[in-house]
């Protein structure tokens, strides 16, 4: 088990890298995450969903993604609240005391069954399971009843190693605070240290590395270098666009709207690489005191885990303001799932699914009119996109609650609207054709509900060229995807003490 001195310490990437080095020695390898707080998700092989992490992992080892690999997933739906999926089944919406407080002992309980079911059917199934902590094990508040870090590793009896990322600074403190906030049966169940994220010279750290072995008894398995670039699917946090994003082949400025509850912003990763796109995110902080947002041709609105809260959000900033300003001179929208949601006239929560009961206005900018309902969508998807009178094979996948429907009453397709055609490839059964979303009579709004539709190249190149790229190189997220781990497997390969690191495993 893998677990950090604190949030993005490294876990993630570790377990990654660690699934595809022993993936590629030929060893029957599975990621796994007992318990995950995050809004990134992917759809499994088995109708659920977990973190966006664990089925990046998943690929690593060269398996599909499935629900065992991430049994509990906790999504939130405000500061103090986060939708409960277990076995990729969304369960309720549960404040933060309810999982945390006095009175968490029920879901403590329900969570820990579904978390040690899954762990014992992978360990049925795989030689090795590489599993992923969560935050930090130190977390005093969060100890009592702790499925995530060393309450599960106590359980389930399996070796510890701890990471912690020395680009933050203080890294033997991290080390040692850590490991003296344990108690003495997780301390001996700790066998080693990962030093994260190192710049410079290995000789002059040195001296830190035998004090930190000497005074903990433990040794340091590794040095890992700062990786430049790593382009890998990201657990939770936004990551800035490369440098090459500003270079002169820019030639289509995109801006993505950051929600407070955006999800699944890896969408726009083949966005954020591309070497014709001049990528931005836009949040509050970038937007503060009325700054002039960039130029833009076109304007993203992502998924959401509340969309009503972020529409009011969105308004308070003045961003329907500048996004009707922008349509106005004639740029582009595309709307993602709750951005699609948003797009409408109209947006009804009656049992309060993301929060309280009620309805919101929406922008007015599409005739569609959405009833969330407490089933939940949750499907891959595959098929022929259509657009502009060019059609191009596709793979996606959709998660949201409730339905978009046109508004007019008895008309199946207005003038206004022109329906994006999402139909099965030859191998499917025609019971899974079905339209999806919709295109603006002037072409300049695009809206969806897949999620992953850049993922694809040639459907990525069709709707560039729509944005007005006309030239849009190739890219293709997933063989970058592959390079990446490839590189990760190379460099834990060679900074990593393996043969001490598989001894512990045995």
């Amino acid at each position: 088990m893998v677990q950090g001195t604190t949030s993005d310490a490294g876990k993630s990437t570790l377990v990654a890298g660690l699934c595809r080095l022993f993936a590629r020695q030929g060893v029957n390898v599975a990621p796994f995450k007992p318990q995950n707080m995050a809004l990134n998700s992917a759809v499994t092989i088995d109708g659920g969903e977990i973190g966006r992490a664990q089925a990046l992992q998943a690929i690593a080892c060269g398996v599909a993604p499935h629900t065992d690999f991430n049994p509990v997933l906790l999504k939130p739906s405000s500061d103090t609240s986060a939708q409960v999926i277990i076995h990729g089944k969304a369960l309720s919406t549960l404040d933060a005391k309810a999982f945390f407080g006095p009175q968490s002992q029920g879901y403590k309980t329900l969570a820990l069954a579904a978390v040690m079911q899954s762990y014992s059917r992978l360990q049925q199934r795989y030689s090795l399971v590489v599993i992923e902590g969560a935050g930090s094990p130190a977390e005093i508040n969060l100890r009592e009843g702790d499925i995530a870090n060393m309450g599960f590793a106590e359980v389930a009896d399996c070796p510890v190693i701890i990471i912690a990322d020395i680009d933050k600074g203080g890294v033997f403190a991290h080390l040692v605070g850590t490991l003296a906030l344990l108690s003495p049966s997780e301390q001996a169940r700790v066998k080693g240290f990962v030093i994260n994220r190192f710049r410079g010279d290995i000789s002059l750290l040195q001296p830190g590395i035998d004090w930190l072995e000497a005074y903990t008894q433990k040794p340091v398995l590794g040095v890992l270098p700062y990786l430049h670039d790593l382009h890998l699917d990201a657990e939770d946090a936004l990551i800035d666009a490369p440098t090459h994003s500003l270079s002169n082949q820019a030639r289509l400025t995109v801006l993505v709207l950051v929600f407070p509850r955006i999800s699944n912003h890896t969408d726009f990763d083949p966005l954020r690489l591309h070497p014709q796109i001049d990528f931005h995110y836009v949040s509050m902080q970038s937007d503060s005191c009325g700054a002039s947002w960039p130029n833009a041709d076109v304007i993203m609105l992502p998924g959401s885990k509340n969309v009503r809260s972020d529409l009011a959000f969105m308004r308070q900033q003045g961003w329907d303001i500048r996004l009707k300003n922008h349509l106005r001179y004639g740029g582009k929208v595309i709307g993602i799932c709750g951005g699609y949601q948003m797009l409408g006239e109209l947006i009804d929560d009656p049992l309060g699914i993301e929060g309280s009961a009620g309805s919101s206005i929406g922008l007015g900018l599409l005739p569609i009119r959405t009833v969330l309902t407490a089933s939940k969508t949750l499907t891959q998807v595959r098929g022929h996109l259509r657009l502009q009178q060019q059609q191009v094979e596709f793979s996606g996948y959709e998660i949201h609650c409730g339905e978009s429907l046109l508004s007019q009453q008895g008309v199946t397709q207005p003038l206004s609207i022109e329906p994006l055609s999402i139909e099965p490839v030859a191998d499917q059964p025609l019971a899974t054709v079905k339209l999806d979303g919709i295109v603006s009579d002037d072409q300049q709004i695009l809206a969806t509900y897949v999620h992953g539709l850049f993922d694809s190249p040639q459907a990525c190149q069709l709707i560039l060229g729509w944005a007005g790229l006309a030239d849009a190189q190739h890219i293709d997220i997933n063989q970058i995807r592959e390079q990446q781990l490839e590189r990760l497997a190379d460099v834990l390969e060679t900074h990593l003490d393996i043969n001490t690191l598989t001894g512990i495993i045995a």
